[in-house]
């Protein structure tokens, strides 16, 4: 079974141009055309297609991308290369989340300072609003 652009762009979350993209990067390569010359996409490709944008969406360079998908199509020899792109891509994506967990946290405790400072401020203009050791006092 064959399933054309349109039917990929609308039911995978991919523009025309990106997969357009994809198949002169080598990314997706092999792309089949229909009668009239329009691009028609193999259960294989759709496959695919889903596997780049889940690597895409998760910061993997597409460079990265296209050197796992060369060392897919040379096969089982390169099992283990490819598992180890898996896992360091996993250790890069879990430092990048434990840093934003980090921010969300600072961004929190700042939220909390101006919850507890909140009415004090609105009740006295002079106030001086502390937050990590700065304090910033209230302009007239």
């Amino acid at each position: 079974m064959t399933y054309s652009m349109t039917y990929v762009v609308e039911n995978y979350n991919v523009s025309a141009k990106t997969l357009r993209f994809y198949e002169e990067q080598g990314i997706l390569p092999d792309i089949s055309r229909d009668e009239k010359g329009r691009r028609v996409y193999s259960e294989q490709q759709i496959d695919w297609i889903s596997f780049i944008r889940c690597l895409k969406e998760t910061g993997m360079p597409l460079m990265k991308i296209k050197e796992y998908k060369e060392l897919y199509e040379l096969g089982n020899s390169t099992f283990l290369q490819r598992e180890e792109m898996l896992i360091q891509h996993k250790l890069d994506v879990q430092k990048k989340i434990d840093e934003s967990f980090r921010h969300l946290e600072e961004i929190n405790y700042k939220i909390a300072m101006y919850d507890l400072q909140k009415e004090e401020v609105i009740k006295n203009p002079n106030h001086i609003f502390r937050c990590h050791g700065l304090e910033v006092k209230v302009a007239n």
